[in-house]
Order: structure tokens, then sequence, then C-alpha cells
């Protein structure tokens, strides 16, 4: 183990935001502070990608292509890192190469010069196009390991997957654990392993749902992690990160020392705290999240449970509610137990309920039959005859990539939005389109009044 000062990726500008006030934090409120951001030292701060595509069109009235724009004429030294869900781009389907390639080489273009590319299923070849694109551009890769606890998900399996994402060009390793699932000992264990038989920096990110993440990111640091994700203490702990300050606390004076200056971290943090109560206010926001260790055995982010019961109300089903908590797990090993992230989570989610509610595989959603058929990709695990027959019958599975079925779709793309009475739009609407059309169309027509 080096004795190197661990790094810090800051994520209060994307992840911290996300998982505590639903990704509403405007530019203007991080405009105020971005210069001294970009004079802490930070490895790289997360400020695109995920679901503030999405949110800055929908909810904000923003351009997400220009907000990158300003973030990068305000961070001059700091990289700016974006998380993409490789073929899904942003979305919650496969897109086409050709539009999959234009999306990597207009973000680097724009700003980003880091990208955290993983895929639901750890599927590589739904990341094999993200790759080449991002190699392309010259943007720092960060291959993605998505953290999940099944017999399919052992420590070893974890670093076949590293190697694979070290060949295909990968220059960092992220241990993605979006639920916060990962024990501390296992965080020290899986690190271990990891810089054993990888030659390359490991980053961990974790999230403090279960209570754990902090206990994990000492042990991970122990076992020689490079750099680890937390978000500033206003925008901390519960669904989020452990927090910037608290950790370079807990390192100060210590052999892998963050050599971060505290006084610098709490001014920030001073500011952040007024833009928390600012954004709860103006868009009437929840942020008391408790600490739900639950997670730990239903696997499922606890904004999901709150949605399902609310869902089992609405149907006066909601007396069933602890036989869907039983369901949950028995169809994520009927299906080859998927990491629960977006868009599998939802998938098993609406599968557990129907079979609640309606007899086992008597109702089955589509996504659940393209899932089974491999459109989705690779599942870790396998999937009964029975269970298979019963939900897609004789139809055959694919063993190819699944984005080799897709035509390229720009083209057509930029012709549509010409329709729609756009006809010399930027390639970066041309983007937005493509990823969101209806929240895009709608977010244009603003823009133009």
């Amino acid at each position: 183990m080096g004795t190197k000062a661990v790094k810090i990726m800051e994520t209060v500008l994307r992840d911290g935001h996300q998982s505590l006030l639903a990704t509403r934090m405007r530019l203007s409120d991080m405009l105020p502070v971005l210069e001294a951001m970009d004079e802490v030292g930070y490895d790289a701060i997360e400020a695109w990608g995920g679901a503030t595509f999405d949110t800055c069109m929908r909810f904000l009235n923003e351009d997400p292509w220009e907000r990158l724009r300003t973030l990068k004429r305000h961070l001059k030294k700091t990289p700016i890192q974006m998380l993409l869900r490789g073929q899904n781009i942003l979305g919650y389907s496969h897109y086409a190469d050709d539009v999959v390639r234009e999306f990597v080489l207009r973000s680097v273009e724009n700003g980003v010069s880091r990208i955290r590319i993983f895929d639901a299923l750890n599927d590589v070849r739904n990341m094999e196009s993200s790759f080449k694109a991002a190699q392309e551009a010259k943007a720092h890769i960060q291959g993605a390991l998505v953290y999940t606890i099944s017999p399919y998900h052992k420590v070893s399996d974890y670093v076949q997957l590293a190697k694979k994402l070290a060949d295909m060009g990968s220059h960092s390793i992220a241990i993605k654990d979006m639920s916060g699932l990962i024990s501390p000992y296992t965080a020290y264990e899986l690190v271990k392993a990891l810089k054993e038989n990888v030659k390359l920096p490991i980053q961990m990110h974790s999230h403090c749902t279960s209570g754990m993440a902090s206990m994990a990111y000492l042990k991970a640091v122990e076992a020689g992690a490079d750099i680890v994700d937390t978000a500033l203490s206003p925008f901390a702990e519960s669904t989020s990160q452990p927090a910037t300050e608290s950790l370079v606390a807990v390192l100060k004076g210590n052999e892998r020392d963050t050599g971060l200056d505290s006084d610098k971290l709490n001014k920030l943090a001073d500011h952040f705290r007024v833009v928390k109560k600012d954004l709860i206010k103006a868009f009437e926001l929840n942020a008391a999240i408790d600490i739900d260790p639950k997670v730990l055995s239903f696997q499922l982010p606890g904004g999901m449970l709150s949605n399902l019961l609310n869902q089992m109300k609405q149907q006066g089903a909601e007396d069933k509610y602890p036989e869907l908590l039983a369901e949950m797990p028995r169809v994520r090993a009927d299906l080859g137990y998927p990491p629960l992230v977006t868009p599998t989570s939802q998938m098993v989610g609406t599968m557990a309920t129907f079979n609640v509610m309606f007899g086992r595989y008597t109702t089955i959603p589509e996504p659940i039959k393209d899932m089974v058929r491999g459109k989705y990709g690779r599942l870790p695990g396998p999937i009964s005859d029975e269970i298979r027959h019963k939900i897609i019958g004789d139809d055959k599975v694919i063993d190819y990539r699944p984005a080799n079925d897709i035509k390229p779709q720009f083209e057509n793309l930029k012709k549509e939005l010409a329709d729609k009475g756009y006809p010399n739009a930027p390639i970066e609407d041309v983007l937005s389109y493509a990823v969101f059309p209806d929240v895009a169309l709608t977010f244009f027509a603003n823009r133009a009044k």
C-alpha cells in the first residue's frame, strides 16, 4: 500500500443535490463559489451527467450544455467529471452508436474532462461505444463496477470485470455503490484485490443510505484506494456521500492526509448551507431523509420503496406491502440477479408489484420481456427455462451486443427536429432532443420566448 495522499472528488454540484434535493440546484446557486472551489485542490468536481441533464431542462428552464460551458469558464484548474450510462447515455434506453459518439465528443468539447462510464448490468459490451468515443475525444475514461450483492457478484467477479475495463482503455476504475450496500470489510477486501490485480487508480463511490459509507471509505483508504467521492456537508450523508470536511479531518496528520485546507472547505459549506435552505423553500422539497439499513435486505433505493407503497395504496392493496417486500428478492433471483440501478431497479419493482397483485408472471411489462430477451445485455446469473418460458414463451434470446440492432439515428433526429421548426439547431440541441425528446421540445419553445 502506498502512502500517497488520498484525493477527493467533490460531488456537491451533481450527486450531492441529486441524492438529497431531487437535482434542483441551479447554476446561479453554484456561480458565487466556483472560483473558490477551483482553488481547493480537488482531484475533480463532478458537475454534469446523471440526472442533471434532464432536470436542467424539465424543471429549471436551463440549457444543460450552457451550464457545462459556464462551469468550464470558472473551473480553470480542476477537471469536470460527468456520469454516463454507457449505451443509455443519460436516458433509459439504448441509443445508436452514432448518437453515443456525438454525445461524448460534444460533452468533452463543451468542458468535460473525465467520464465515469457504467452499465446497469456490468455488461462491458454496452460500454464499448462510449469508451471508443471518449478515447477519440482524449478524455479521462473511468470504467465503473456497479456494486451489488448476489451469488454472482463476488470480489473475484469484480476483479475480472475491472481487468476487462482496463483492457478496454480505462484510465481509472470506480467502485460505484449506488445503494450504499458495501460493508467496510468488503470495501477493504475489494479495494485490496483491485490494487493487486489492476495497475490503475481506484476510486470509491458510495451513499450513506445504510449508514455504512463513512466506515467503508475509511477501510477502502486503508486498503489503498486512491480517490474517494465526498460531498460538502450541507449536501452530504443520508442518501448522499460522506461529508468532505469530515473525511479531510479524519485523515489529517495521517500518512494519507488529503492535504486539503479545512478553512476553505468550511467557507464553501457555509455557502451551500444557505443554498440548501433556499432550494427546500423554492421547490417545496423534503430534505429530511432517514438512514435506512433495511436497504441491505431489499437492495432498493429508499425513494422507490415509498413510491411502490403509494402505488399499492392507490390500488387499495397496501395490506399486500409485506408480500411485495418478500417478492422483490425472489423476482431479482428469477431474473438472473441484475444490479438494482436505473432502469433495472424500476423494472424489478414493477414486476414484483404485478406478481403480488395479479399472480406470479401473469401480467408482464414489455421492458421485462426485453430484459429476458437479452435486449439490455447479459444478465449476471442464469434464468430458469420455466421462468423464461413464462415471460417470453419461445422468443429467441440474443447473445450479441444489443446496440448492434440499432440503426444510425443522428441524421433522422436532425430531420425530425427541423420538421418541428428547428432547421438549423446546433448539434447540442439535437442531442438534447435525442435523449429527452418531449422535455427538450418544451424547453426549446420556452427558450425561444
